[in-house]
């Protein structure tokens, strides 16, 4: 696996220098907890695309089924299905987990050990938008890789765990993602989020759900997540705020 064919040379400079400075420096974080930044040179975007479509063919020719990506998505396919597992685990363990290290420590960014990789596909004769949901991974990548179309863009409604994953959203936690061909998106698993309705043209992306076996061993025993879910920090919070509020009483009464 060359870089250099795959990645733009920022990108392969930051993971290069290994300091998280650096890795900051190619990052925008357009709103907390989700992060842009370029990562796939033109070249490499157009010969996934041209990959998939011909194994999508070839499928077709010898009339096998093809399994899809997952539950939601009726078009797409597994990349580990075509031979690309070996170069999904070299992005994961070289290029992902360092900026996961980074960013995602409290979700188990630190000891990624496994992947799902798939492409989606959506267009008129495809796919038109994606439900409200969370994706089984620690830490997702998704990246576009084009091609022409207008609309779906992704939505972001707060992460949660599992307890709240259909609480409220609050205010602060709504925001909108517009693609942009070869710049990636990288975010929680738990993030909610969805696709809205791609209204012409042709949009692939590429996905990758990174998974922490580790983390998802410790966190059978915890109750609180409140370092990253919205929901139990929100309670926690009200619980401060009922505790603090509480001893005020009491000393008032004291007072009296």
């Amino acid at each position: 696996m060359n870089p250099s064919t795959f990645f733009v040379p920022e990108f392969i400079k930051a993971i290069s220098d290994n300091n998280e400075e650096s890795l900051r420096n190619i990052l925008s974080e357009p709103h907390p907890g989700l992060y842009t930044f370029s990562m796939l040179q033109p070249f490499f975007c157009d010969m996934m695309v041209s990959e998939v479509e011909n194994f999508e063919k070839w499928v077709g020719t010898v009339k096998l089924k093809i399994m899809r990506p997952n539950t939601m998505n009726k078009y797409g396919v597994v990349l580990d299905d075509f031979g690309l597992e070996p170069m999904l685990d070299t992005l994961m363990e070289d290029f992902i987990s360092p900026l996961s290290r980074a960013l995602f420590v409290e979700v188990g960014g630190q000891s990624l050990d496994s992947h799902h990789g798939f492409v989606v596909e959506y267009g008129n004769d495809k796919d038109r938008e994606l439900g409200f949901h969370v994706d089984d991974s620690e830490v997702t990548l998704n990246v576009c890789l084009g091609n022409k179309f207008l609309g779906g863009d992704l939505f972001f409604r707060g992460v949660r765990c599992e307890k709240h994953v259909n609480s409220d959203i609050q205010p602060e936690e709504y925001f909108d993602y517009q693609h942009v061909p070869g710049q990636a998106i990288l975010h929680r698993g738990r993030h909610r989020h969805g696709a809205l309705p791609t209204t012409d043209g042709y949009r692939i992306n590429m996905i990758l759900w990174c998974r922490s076996s580790n983390f998802r061993e410790m966190k059978k025993y915890q109750k609180d997540f409140s370092c990253w879910c919205g929901q139990c920090l929100h309670e926690k919070k009200e619980r401060q705020c009922l505790t603090v509020d509480a001893t005020r009483l009491a000393f008032l009464r004291k007072d009296e």
